[in-house]
């Protein structure tokens, strides 16, 4: 792969083709052809509007968790398009960690959750994060499961290692508050709601929820 130069920002028409036609394999191939990682990762943060959407869009798509930050900080992004594009691709990239067994393992913890097999869940994750506990979405999935068995506390310790491991893991920020409000406790499921949105301001059910939580609160000590 040669390094293109970010003066020329060939990401832009790729990018716009792949609107046109739809076509992953096709903007996949070009754009592993043109660029490397790093310079994908540096349009995504540095680029112009439309070349930071297409820079997004294939690290999501070629990417790997080293890339975790730099999509975790275009969540932020003053573009609605990057944004969103940042948040479909950090989810992928939380599952390509390690090896090849390593990310079936990874992916094979989601699909039980999917098929709320929760139990088994818990026990496959606990072995792999016995084995690796540096893999912050066996935290998360093993939290996930945690609370659909109404499992709270284990939740919100799962969710804490994640965002341990993973300071961009909104989507385990979000989960404590889900289970601190099973609990009864809103505040501290006001402040897990609000970190959640410092990472991802898109998240529209979080907003909610923290206006919700903050109106409430306010009209008790009222």
């Amino acid at each position: 792969m040669s390094d293109d130069s970010i003066r020329f920002p060939l990401i832009v028409d790729l990018y716009e083709q792949y609107l046109v036609d739809q076509d992953s394999p096709a903007f996949v191939r070009k754009v592993a052809q043109h660029y490397t990682i790093g310079t994908l990762e540096r349009l995504a943060e540095w680029g112009e509007r439309m070349a930071r959407r297409g820079s997004a869009l294939a690290l999501g798509m070629l990417g790997d968790y080293t890339s975790n930050p730099v999509l975790g900080r275009a969540l932020l992004d003053g573009d609605r398009g990057v944004r969103t594009l940042a948040e479909t691709g950090i989810r992928k990239l939380w599952y390509r960690i390690g090896d090849e067994r390593t990310r079936r393992s990874l992916d094979n913890l989601h699909r039980l959750n999917e098929s709320k097999q929760f139990q088994e869940c818990i026990e496959k994750a606990t072995i792999l994060v016995q084995d690796s506990p540096w893999l912050a979405e066996a935290w998360n999935q093993r939290g996930i499961a945690h609370f659909y068995r109404e499992e709270y506390e284990q939740s919100i310790r799962d969710c804490h290692q994640t965002l341990e491991i993973n300071p961009y893991h909104f989507a385990a920020a979000a989960g404590m508050g889900k289970s601190y409000m099973r609990l009864g406790n809103r505040v501290a499921a006001l402040e897990s709601y609000r970190r959640a949105l410092r990472l991802n301001p898109g998240m529209d059910d979080v907003r909610a929820q923290v206006i919700h939580l903050q109106r409430t609160l306010q009209e008790e000590e009222d």
